[in-house]
């Protein structure tokens, strides 16, 4: 946590320096804060501290969902356009690893973010998350595409 702050320091540092506090700027201060607080840090120190781990994670998660946001919304776009749509919606229960109450929500939330699914409840012993998807052609492809694509990479980041 503490070289978080410092790189918050660093863009606002740069920030001031150049003269223009601007979202952009400050983006820029960030990751030049960010690329000087990488070198200046050694291999030993950078294993141990999780902040840049964890900002790879985060990076790794933006670019996946992006993708799967891409192609969903794609995917769901295309269908409307078509005359014969090749919807067979559905109601899945995909069992989660997901145990406490932010990884479930976010769990839940990312999917809902997702065209084509929305998450409706999660079961009372907070085992299953039930959803409704456009397209539910095997079921069991929907559940490993969830738990070893969305799940998967929101627990490594979360944990």
């Amino acid at each position: 946590m503490q070289l978080f702050v410092t790189n918050v320091l660093i863009s606002l540092l740069w920030a001031l320096l150049t003269g223009k506090v601007s979202v952009g700027n400050l983006a820029v201060g960030f990751v030049l804060g960010y690329v000087a607080l990488t070198l200046l840090h050694s291999e030993k120190e950078e294993r141990k501290n999780s902040y840049f781990r964890k900002s790879l994670q985060i990076v790794r998660f933006a670019l996946f969902f992006t993708k799967e946001l891409v192609v969903s919304s794609w995917r769901v776009a295309r269908d409307v356009i078509k005359p014969l749509p090749e919807m067979r919606p559905g109601v899945v229960g995909i069992p989660i690893d997901a145990e406490t109450d932010l990884e479930i929500t976010l769990l839940a939330n990312v999917i809902s973010l997702t065209p084509g699914t929305l998450s409706l409840d999660v079961s009372p012993d907070r085992k299953t998350l039930y959803i409704h998807a456009m397209y539910v052609i095997n079921p069991d492809d929907l559940r490993k595409e969830i738990k070893e694509g969305l799940e998967r990479r929101l627990l490594e980041l979360l944990r």
